[in-house]
């Protein structure tokens, strides 16, 4: 059981950087955090995997404040894997990739969404360390005593400001992607729960 999360955590994180890269590559706008990532890589000379791990650590002593937690360093682990393979996609496999038509750019966009709600619902069947954003979100909902929704909501709005003050690429697809990973996730899940755990 312990090498199905181990594998399921690893695989999910991987999946998940697959699918940020495509949003990325699709050239119609990123979720908001990746917005963030890619911004800040354009103003300096780190890559967007280097600000996607830099952006974690940064939240993960947000956390720690908001929560009066001490750092959660496992988490660590999260952010360095997918910073890791964003680049690896992004300067490795795709140094060069190009989006001839909107056809194909949709396409690679929704490839990208599919791939980072099935990949999410892929990591958390590990039952690991949760990743820094989504940690955030839990945060705020302990903080400011809100719901879920809300909570979530508040942390991609920050996110879509800081991305929009860095000049993120924030456009068409950070909607669709902030509006379908929960649900995706949700579809995703149950059917991963069952295949891993063996749950009913």
């Amino acid at each position: 059981m312990i090498i199905k999360r181990i594998l399921s955590f690893l695989l999910g994180l991987i999946i998940l950087s697959l699918g940020i890269s495509f949003s990325i590559l699709s050239d119609l706008g990123a979720g908001a955090w990746d917005a963030l990532s890619v911004g800040l890589a354009n103003l300096t000379g780190f890559t967007v995997g280097t600000w996607t791990i830099l952006v974690g650590v940064i939240l993960i002593f947000i956390n720690a404040l908001l929560l009066k937690n001490r750092p959660d360093f496992i988490a660590m682990v999260t952010v360095l894997i997918i910073g890791y393979f964003i680049d690896f996609w992004l300067l490795v496999i795709f140094p060069n990739f190009v989006v001839g038509t909107i056809v194909m750019q949709v396409i690679i966009l929704l490839s990208g969404v599919l791939l980072m709600g099935f990949g999410i619902a892929t990591y958390l069947q590990g039952k690991f360390a949760v990743v820094p954003i989504d940690r955030f979100m839990l945060a705020i909902q302990k903080r400011a005593k809100v719901s879920l929704g809300v909570a979530k909501t508040l942390g991609e709005v920050t996110a879509l400001i800081l991305a929009f003050i860095v000049g993120g690429p924030v456009w068409v697809g950070t909607i669709i992607v902030t509006l379908s990973i929960g649900p995706l996730i949700q579809i995703f899940f149950p059917h991963l729960e069952r295949l891993i755990h063996g749950s009913n």
